[in-house]
């Protein structure tokens, strides 16, 4: 398959509504019932302090190149629900007539950091779910992303090999219902080590044409930016549990990539000035 992207569109700052310079980070789009769009966002003004991201940005739009408007915050952490330090990567979906939340909350330890879930009726009230994180996983498990994977549900996140430390890796997790996950297996492996960020961040999943996609990044050298943070990285599969380095099919010029309906993948991240689109296009080889 070769995957290509148009030239990625600048369509909302935060920073009129914030009233001072402010970034997005890890964001999910979600369509309503009624057609409209929803953004949920990691948001902080600028310049980048991620200890302190602690507010979920919501806005909404008629269509999603916009324009966006700001709303309510979706959440703000709460230190009472189970040690939350922070807000981090929402991903939301529709199943069983409400929306779920799903997101990383951190903790005392970041060997055993915590994702959370809250849900609702109608993506403007949240309810975080009554018994506290789904599970705690390390080293500073985060970024997770849940797609139908033909019958279960699958979570990607990234984490390490070892929750001590080690090589960077995409984590996964199945689940019947959303709320009871299994123990966590590997879906990819980088060659890279550490503790930190690296480059399994953002995993997004799909399957298109016959094949599986992983979207991770950022892609170091390859990179947009000479520091290697705007670039996204695209691995295809036949399987959804496995993605082998030499799947690699293309890079994409995009932080924080999200794919909207298969047909439009996005880019935010730190210093950006907001969220961008771009096209995709998917051609048979």
């Amino acid at each position: 398959m070769r995957l290509t992207a148009s030239e990625f569109r600048h369509v909302f700052d935060p920073s009129e509504a914030a009233g001072v310079p402010s970034y997005l980070n890890d964001h999910t789009i979600i369509r309503a019932e009624d057609g409209s769009w929803h953004l949920f966002s990691i948001t902080h003004p600028e310049p980048a302090n991620p200890t302190e991201e602690k507010t979920f940005l919501h806005a909404r739009a008629g269509d999603v190149e916009g324009p966006w408007h700001t709303l309510d915050p979706a959440l703000v952490v709460d230190p009472g629900y189970h040690g939350e330090r922070h807000l981090w990567a929402p991903h939301v979906i529709r199943a069983d007539r409400k929306y779920w939340m799903f997101y990383n909350a951190g903790g005392d330890d970041p060997t055993r950091e915590a994702v959370n879930l809250a849900t609702s009726e109608d993506l403007y009230h949240w309810t975080r779910h009554p018994e506290g994180p789904l599970f705690r996983d390390g080293f500073s498990a985060r970024d997770p992303m849940v797609v139908w994977t033909g019958d279960e549900w699958t979570m990607y996140y990234c984490a390490t090999d070892d929750p001590s430390g080690g090589r960077h890796v995409v984590a996964y997790r199945c689940s019947e219902d959303l709320v009871h996950w299994d123990d966590r297996k590997i879906a990819f492996t980088s060659e890279r080590s550490g503790t930190g960020g690296g480059p399994t961040e953002s995993p997004f999943v799909l399957w298109e044409q016959g094949s599986w996609y992983l979207f991770i990044g950022p892609c170091g050298a390859y990179a947009k930016t000479p520091d290697g943070y705007v670039c996204t990285a695209v691995y295809e599969s036949d399987s959804p549990w496995e993605f082998p380095r030499d799947g690699l099919r293309t890079r994409i010029a995009s932080h924080a990539a999200e794919v909207v309906d298969n047909r439009l993948i996005t880019s935010a991240g730190w210093g950006q000035g907001g969220l961008y689109l771009a096209d995709l296009g998917w051609e048979r080889d």
